[in-house]
């Protein structure tokens, strides 16, 4: 009987051998805030130093469209351009000033106070999309040559940064 005890002790301090799984739940999530550009912009040339989005410049704002399936579940965040992403070489330091503002909306009733509502984070205009629908944003800019200087000739690309931040 002895024996017997002292086996079934000693088989309880016995490490049993055991297996472990590590098993992946994965999952797909489609964003239901779409970003679209409907026109790029252009910038126009009204003097030496300045180029410019604005159309009596000859320039054209760019327009990015929000598409929003899910209300108040994004922000919209927009930044202008801040620098050149192509350009000839530089003489000096540009100058940059942009701007964002609500162009046109699908639903008036529900959006109608988006432009009033943004929040202005440094370069950044953050918009609260609390509405389901359609937004269109102006993105407007000007850069200006530093003392004046004269942009070289060739072809200037600055790029604008439009996102959906999940709330």
């Amino acid at each position: 009987m002895f024996k017997k005890s002292a086996l079934l002790v000693g088989m309880m301090f016995v490490p049993f051998a055991t297996s472990a799984a590590e098993v992946p739940i994965t999952g797909t999530v489609e964003s239901r805030c779409i970003i679209q550009t409907d026109s790029a912009g252009t910038f126009g040339n009204p003097n030496a130093y300045t180029l410019t989005t604005k159309p009596a410049d000859g320039g054209e704002p760019a327009i990015v469209r929000y598409d929003i399936t899910l209300a108040d579940s994004y922000y919209a965040e927009i930044t202008p351009p801040t620098a050149f992403s192509s350009a000839p070489a530089l003489p000096d330091v540009v100058t940059w000033v942009g701007s964002v503002e609500v162009s046109t909306v699908s639903d008036a009733t529900g959006m109608g106070t988006y432009e009033t509502d943004k929040v202005e984070l440094g370069d950044t205009d953050r918009y609260d999309m609390t509405a389901t629908g359609s937004t269109w944003f102006k993105i407007s800019s000007t850069a200006t040559m530093g003392g004046e200087k004269a942009f070289a000739g060739g072809t200037y690309t600055a790029v604008a940064e439009a996102v959906c931040i999940a709330k």
